[in-house]
């Protein structure tokens, strides 16, 4: 069902339909050449031995970027210098690629809450210059907005004037909000209604990548606050990580009301992306594109079977790169077993 430029259904409702209807297999680890809609000509045309082994549901897929002390990507590091753990427990790994090309499934998730109707220009700029930047041919994304509720604009597609377009569009209709007083950001503003962040975040892995595999990333420009969601933060965490997706988000505000980043950093974190400060200022948007594109375009691959059997639970990761430097990897803290 096409569902862009829809309401989504009231949260609490779409929260329990999705809690009881939600497929185990959605949760499976496949390999990343596998490939849905529009990528099935392309995956057609994949010969990597990867492909083989498709209906391996227990197959992990991590997604990694390395950097040294500066911050800076680490290129062209070999299989063997790197250790794989899961719960403290070495894996051995069976597929390997320094140089992770698989297309890209992005959602880009918009703050159009009352606390950024006055920096909505700006907010529409880094949104359309991250897409310009960022998306390639093979790659698919979609659009969501979200305040006192979340709307999806437009539905997977690859990169095309449709999806530009429908970011061009978006207006804030987050109420009338006061400006902040001395004591701070304040938790009820008159007029306002909530501003569904960790809610968009939550629909957009369940609703919209669930059902997609390989490489998937969620960027949301957002200050960061969230007011009214149904959903926790370790909810909003664990519906990422149930589809393998990073979250990554472009810190934008409005100087009178500031921003937040601790709840939203910790998703980021325990999902492998990360918070990247750009204000109103135009080179910090440069700047958060770049990084964001050299991350993403510069990933390792590895692929491993458990040693231990699919059970469900929760499984700590930890992978070491043994080479004399400074590295550090930015990965997800864990992911999913399926259930056997």
């Amino acid at each position: 069902m096409n569902i862009a430029g829809k309401r989504f259904l009231p949260i609490l409702l779409s929260l329990l339909i999705l809690t009881l209807l939600t497929p185990v297999l959605a949760f499976a680890q496949v390999p990343p050449q596998a490939t849905s809609g529009e990528r099935e000509s392309a995956a057609e045309q994949q010969s990597d031995s990867v492909a083989n082994f498709a209906v391996n549901v227990n197959l992990v897929n991590l997604f990694f970027a390395v950097k040294d002390a500066r911050g800076v990507p680490v290129r062209n590091l070999r299989q063997e210098e790197f250790e794989v753990f899961e719960e403290g427990k070495p894996q051995t790994i069976k597929y390997f690629k320094a140089d992770a090309t698989q297309p890209l499934t992005l959602g880009l998730l918009v703050d159009t809450s009352g606390s950024t109707r006055r920096i909505l220009p700006f907010v529409r700029q880094v949104g359309t210059q991250f897409l310009s930047k960022v998306l390639r041919d093979k790659d698919l994304a979609f659009l969501m907005s979200f305040d006192v509720g979340v709307d999806l604009l437009q539905d997977l597609t690859g990169p095309s004037t449709d999806l530009k377009a429908a970011l061009l569009e978006i207006s804030s209709d987050g109420g009338d909000w006061l400006l902040p007083g001395k004591e701070g950001f304040p938790d009820s503003r008159k007029g306002s209604r909530g501003t569904l962040l960790y809610d968009a975040i939550y629909l957009a892995a369940t609703e919209e990548l669930q059902h997609e595999v390989g490489r998937k990333t969620i960027v949301v420009i957002t200050d960061g606050v969230d007011q009214g969601s149904q959903t926790s933060v370790a909810a909003t965490i664990e519906a990422a990580q149930k589809v393998d997706a990073s979250v990554y988000v472009l810190l934008a505000y409005d100087l009178d009301y500031g921003a937040r980043s601790e709840d939203i950093g910790k998703i980021c974190k325990e999902t492998g992306g990360r918070v990247i400060e750009i204000g109103q200022k135009p080179d910090g948007l440069e700047k958060a594109i770049r990084q964001i594109s050299e991350e993403l375009r510069n990933q390792y691959y590895i692929g491993y079977t458990p040693t231990q059997k699919p059970d469900g639970s929760f499984r700590k990761l930890h992978v070491r790169v043994n080479k004399s430097g400074d590295f550090r990897v930015q990965l997800r803290k864990g992911y999913y077993s399926p259930n056997e």
